[in-house]
């Protein structure tokens, strides 16, 4: 079956090549467009230079700034003018673009700082995974296309499609993580990881309804708060701008499927987007083949999302409210270990211009969240009179538990220049989280019911001053974390009563400063630095939920402290017209570590305990390159060397142990062309060196190499064809050692459509 997927694969791209030939008799009758190009104002650009993505000159605008060209849709152009930097835009029907001037960046960075920086004056790393990335990547989950990106991972290795969402914290700079995240993960400034465990639900979003990714590395609680210790990543959704829409639908190995449609339309001021999908995979067996017994089964997830945004956008003010709806079902790899979460997301705010180039943001929102999931205890002894069976042959449910969360928030902020070299930035927010835990324990038939309330407020400043080639940024940000109104009660007899052990109630106070600076040498250089302090305050799950994933069963802690994050960076950065590269030391010591220590190694399931380590500390180097040697070809990856490790132990034999779950060496590579004539293809490479799957590094993980594809081709405007493969070398990548061994998904391959339809695509 795997053969004939990958067959299927090359089938397809061959396809993609045979149709070149039907496109150029197409391209007798190709249709033509107007081109208009205008500066900032909004004046005609005369003399503007046209050239296709053959690198083939169309021409020059005239006296009005216009352009009419022969060319199928959709149709790549870039634009040059003198005086102004250059732009490539992807049309399909009469279109205006607009010029920055030469000395204007095109892109900036808005999750490093609230104020936008270009990528020379910013002085962290930053990456941007664009519409034209993330759609032309073989991965069909949102995990998966930032993995392209080197150093980013999950908690363990395997994809979101098979994972229990405890294990699908995220992790940048070799900071690793358990349950939770120590990378923030935003939309439009509202956080994304779910408030009872701090892991993300990566199928949330419609894909269609994605328009980038940004990526800043480093801790950036000075301005966003808990969880930030190793970045933030902010996934920035489409807004309406025409009247179209766009369906996808793909299907491929191991029953995977996605479907996801876009509708939107913009009238005047107002315009409405709805987006919605279903997204799943029948799965496979995790287990290492040698290690399976009776009760393995292939673990699964089914997944339906839908966003709908409305706005209204006039001269200086937009006003939007938006709100979107997740729901998933997952099968964890035995018959009794499953969970699901229904999720409803909700947000109104707006944004100012304000005069002299002022600007003011606000953002009401609120979440409400059911998780359940069920626990089991694997047993070796027979099962159903099964002599035979020696491991693995049954299990025995444990627990189930019922969690509903509400979630409410609100974050404003205003920006103000003062002259020409001083920006100024003051905003706060508030965010807080009430769960409720309902458990129930099979062996006891012990009943709990568990309430915690979590709040964090905050007011933060930032300024940026910016005088001939010097950048300096500084920022802070005074929190207020509050964890109260904690109360555990325990069905008795045909009553509730308090338990014996109420759940703790603290507060505490956190200023989290940070300093950034950059000098530019001439146009191409710059050297660059930043100091910083971060922290994250330990979830409602990591303080009284019990987690399990495969045979480990990792028990809470209600006396839990906050980590206390201190690093800094610093590197060289380059941008060039053909592209930019990015050179960094990092070095980043997380104090308190929270960490699942093993307990009881013999017992089943393995009992582990998180506990706050002393210290831990992550330093190495990194390289981050984005290169476009040709107008059809671009190629981005890096590489990093993270030599993470515990520094203080506190009371546990771990001084020098490696931190789970993160690899010294890796390193990604991905390549991309276009031909109009003939389509895209892109691959996508993955190296990664070995691990540790526990603290006490009993459980190595081999390093992997991994490669991906991803061929497309467009049959006129309307209709686009695709096929992906992904670990298209069949390696045996290994997961995970719980201790039994389990393995990423094995080679699939996926074949697709995307229909347009309206006034044209993205």
């Amino acid at each position: 079956m795997r053969r004939f997927e990958f067959n299927g694969l090359i089938g397809m791209l061959v396809l993609a090549l045979l149709a070149r030939g039907v496109t150029r008799l197409a391209a007798q009758e190709q249709p033509s467009l107007t081109l208009t190009v205008e500066d900032n104002s909004g004046a005609a650009v005369q003399g503007a230079t046209v050239t296709d993505a053959g690198e083939r000159v169309l021409g020059e605008t005239n006296a009005e700034g216009q352009l009419t060209v022969a060319c199928p849709a959709p149709c790549r152009l870039r634009i040059d003018a003198e005086g102004f930097a250059e732009k490539t835009v992807e049309v399909s029907a009469a279109a205006t673009v607009r010029l920055e001037p030469a000395n204007a960046t095109e892109e900036v960075t808005v999750t490093a700082y609230r104020a936008p920086l270009s990528e020379l004056d910013s002085p962290v790393t930053t990456r941007l995974l664009t519409p034209e990335t993330l759609s032309t990547t073989a991965s069909v989950t949102l995990d998966g296309q930032l993995r392209q990106l080197p150093g980013v991972e999950l908690f363990r290795r395997s994809s979101s499609l098979v994972a229990n969402p405890t294990s699908q914290g995220i992790s940048l700079r070799a900071l690793g993580s358990t349950s939770a995240s120590r990378t923030l993960v935003t939309e439009d400034d509202m956080p994304l990881n779910d408030p009872v465990g701090g892991w993300i639900h990566w199928e949330e979003q419609p894909g269609l309804a994605i328009h980038s990714i940004e990526l800043v590395r480093g801790g950036a609680s000075d301005l966003y708060g808990s969880s930030a210790i190793g970045g933030v990543v902010n996934v920035a959704l489409d807004r309406p701008t025409s009247s179209l829409g766009e369906l996808m639908t793909s299907y491929g190995g191991e029953a995977t499927y996605d479907d996801s449609l876009l509708l939107q339309t913009k009238q005047g001021p107002w315009g409405v987007l709805a987006a919605g999908g279903t997204l799943g995979t029948d799965g496979y067996i995790q287990e290492a083949p040698s290690q399976r017994g009776p009760v393995d089964i292939a673990s699964n997830v089914h997944s339906q999302n839908g966003l709908l945004l409305a706005e209204h956008d006039r001269g200086p003010l937009r006003l939007f409210v938006r709100g979107s709806g997740f729901n998933e079902a997952r099968g964890n790899g035995t018959s009794y270990q499953t969970n699901g979460t229904r999720l409803w997301r909700y947000a109104l705010g707006g944004d100012w211009q304000a005069p002299r180039a002022a600007a003011l943001a606000v953002r009401f929102y609120g979440a409400a969240e059911h998780y359940r999931q069920t626990f089991s205890s694997i047993s070796n002894l027979p099962d159903f009179g099964d002599s035979s069976c020696s491991y693995r042959c049954g299990e025995i449910p444990t627990k189930f538990s019922l969690i509903p969360d509400n979630e409410l928030g609100a974050v404003a902020h205003w920006s103000q220049p003062l002259g020409a070299g001083l920006l100024l930035l003051f905003g706060a927010d508030t965010h807080d989280v009430r769960v409720w835990d309902r458990e129930q324990t099979f062996s006891t038939n012990a009943i709990t019911n568990l309430h915690d309330h979590q709040r964090d407020s905050a007011p933060y400043a930032e300024a940026m001053w910016v005088r001939g080639g010097w950048t300096l940024i500084g920022s802070a940000r005074e929190d207020w974390f509050q964890n109260y109104d904690g109360q555990e009660l325990s069905f008795i007899g045909t009553g509730w009563v308090l338990s014996s052990t109420q759940p703790a109630q603290w507060d505490q106070r956190v200023f989290d400063p940070r300093m950034g600076l950059t000098r530019r040498l001439g146009g191409h250089w710059a050297l660059n630095a930043t100091g910083f302090r971060a922290f994250r305050a330990p979830t409602p799950n990591e303080l009284y939920r019990s987690t399990q994933v495969g045979n480990q069963l990792t028990v809470p802690s209600s006396n839990l402290l906050s980590e206390r994050a201190t690093g800094w960076e610093t590197g060289v950065a380059s941008e060039w017209k053909w592209g930019t590269v990015r050179t960094s030391y990092f070095l980043t010591q997380v104090n308190r570590p929270i960490t699942a220590v093993t307990i009881n190694p013999a017992s089943s399931p393995i009992l582990l305990k998180r506990e706050n380590l002393g210290q831990i500390e992550s330093r190495g180097v990194a390289i981050d390159y984005e290169l476009a040697p040709r107008r059809w070809m671009s190629f981005d990856g890096g590489y990093q060397y993270a030599h993470a490790t515990v520094t203080n132990a506190g009371t546990t034999p771990y001084l020098g142990n490696w931190i789970p779950e993160v690899a010294r060496n890796m390193a990604t590579g991905n390549l991309r062309v276009f031909r109009s004539e003939v389509g895209t293809l892109s691959l996508q490479s993955r190296l990664s060196g070995r691990q540790y799957d526990d603290a006490a590094n009993q459980y190595l993980l081999h390093g992997f190499f991994r490669l991906d594809a991803y061929g497309s081709h467009d049959f006129g405007k309307w209709l686009q064809v695709f096929a992906a493969g992904e670990n298209l070398f069949d390696r045996d990548i290994e997961v995970a050692k719980t201790p039994t061994t389990t393995l990423a998904t094995p080679r699939v391959a996926r074949f697709g459509l995307l229909v347009r339809f309206g006034e044209g695509g993205k």
